[in-house]
């Protein structure tokens, strides 16, 4: 497959599909992208796992947090992978590991995240690749609801704050 385009009913499918999303780099911090795509994403019915080393134990929206996918108990159909491109490849590597006792059906990587590499490996196995891509924003644009809430607010932002 090629990972420049997807056709709308490729991702409607993924997201029609998914139920448990495993959000690599998921956030506690509520002015985080992640924080803010987890929140909407629940607010859809999905199960949002947030999988954050320096985050492990704490509750992040009302879901406990892991240090890896492989601490996550019990089945996930999606990992959302809110992690640079150097680590992606990584993480897709440890989601191919559990697709089969995980039933994982997806792999999708956020805007600005691409390995052509990890997704190749990731097809082979027989899961979707989404590549620079947010599961909330697709989610928002094949639903029409896609506005500029948030994003104009100057409240969102993917840069760190400044101590």
């Amino acid at each position: 497959m090629t990972h420049d385009t997807y056709s709308d009913e490729y991702l409607r499918t993924i997201l029609d599909e998914t139920k448990t999303i495993a959000m690599v780099g998921a956030s506690p911090h509520w002015n985080r992208p992640s924080y803010f795509a987890m929140k909407y994403l629940q607010a859809k019915g999905y199960r949002v796992i947030p999988v954050n080393p320096g985050a492990v134990g704490t509750r992040i929206l009302g879901e406990t947090a892991y240090a890896s996918l492989g601490e996550i108990p019990g089945a996930i159909d999606m990992v959302d992978i809110f992690r640079s491109s150097d680590a992606a490849a990584g993480i897709v590597d440890q989601a191919l590991a559990l697709a089969v006792d995980k039933r994982l059906r997806t792999g999708w990587m956020q805007i600005g995240v691409r390995v052509d590499r990890a997704a190749a490996r990731a097809e082979q196995a027989g899961l979707r690749v989404v590549m620079d891509r947010c599961p909330k924003i697709e989610y928002a644009r094949l639903h029409a609801e896609l506005g500029w809430g948030g994003v104009v607010s100057n409240l969102i932002s993917s840069r760190r704050r400044r101590l």
